[in-house]
């Protein structure tokens, strides 16, 4: 885990974003989601670089990027962050593939940015209300408290509910790698900031413009997601004009982790076709 570093910034208003690329080929993007970072994608990049060139990059307040006071790191903060690095990257029409938040991210930034994709993937993917756990929902509506926890209770908390998203069981150096980011002073403010700013409001101003998409999709999406069940994915598929959904067994909602082989071999064969 200590091995994935992304050696790159890119500066913004809120501050800098780390990212990185791999490999050779047609270009793929991948996004991640919350409370992750661009680490679940650690697997899948170093598959996909045998044949594409990858980027990855942390959202703004994630990971190894910026974290600190007064931050926009909304939905649709990291929209325009995403459409401005695919500028900055010069990709006219990358394939995209985008996991929780990171779907919304991926959306927004087509839809009311301008982005222009060559074929979209999403994963487990905040699209369609009502979303967020029921944790979720109860840490965004009470913010200031969860925020004064001890570092010690604020850390056990955020590994339980980050272990919560795997069916499998998170491996303790993934789980361990996972939370490190939100520990801290600066962390622990970044954690409950991001979810602070979590407003469904982001999914509603696109929600009925699905329909609009003219690109190929592909929705992926764990069978065992408590998060988001798979009903979300169903519906997602449907609303999507021509879009496929397959379905990954015996996973939750962090795929790549509790499915990489599987995910790969569908994302292989996707951006093939």
């Amino acid at each position: 885990m200590d091995t994935w570093q992304l050696r790159e910034r890119f500066e913004t208003p809120g501050g800098a974003v780390c990212w990185d690329r791999f490999g050779q080929g047609p270009p793929v993007v991948l996004l991640h989601g919350t409370p992750f970072s661009s680490l679940v994608w650690r697997e899948v990049a170093g598959a996909l670089a045998d044949r594409h060139e990858v980027f990855v990059w942390d959202l703004l307040g994630y990971g190894g990027s910026a974290k600190h006071d007064g931050q926009d790191v909304s939905l649709g903060a990291q929209a325009e962050i995403f459409a401005a690095l695919l500028r900055f990257w010069e990709l006219d029409a990358p394939a995209v593939v985008a996991h929780d938040f990171g779907g919304a991210v991926s959306l927004r930034a087509h839809l009311l940015h301008g982005a222009c994709y060559g074929r979209l993937a999403l994963a487990d993917a905040v699209a369609l209300a009502p979303w967020g756990s029921p944790f979720f929902r109860l840490v965004r509506e009470h913010t200031g408290v969860f925020g004064e926890l001890p570092p010690r209770l604020h850390a056990a908390l955020v590994r339980e509910y980050i272990g919560t998203a795997s069916v499998r069981g998170l491996r303790p150096g993934v789980l361990d790698a996972l939370v490190r980011p939100w520990l801290g002073e600066a962390g622990q403010c970044a954690f409950y900031r991001q979810i602070a700013q979590a407003d469904q409001r982001y999914t509603d101003e696109i929600e009925l413009r699905y329909g609009e998409l003219d690109l190929p999709v592909r929705v992926h999406w764990g069978a065992a997601d408590t998060w988001l069940p798979i009903d979300r994915g169903r519906e997602l598929a449907a609303r999507i004009p021509g879009a496929t959904l397959r379905v990954i067994p015996d996973a939750g909602h962090p795929v790549q982790e509790d499915a990489p082989a599987t995910l790969t071999a569908s994302l292989l064969e996707f951006l093939s076709t």
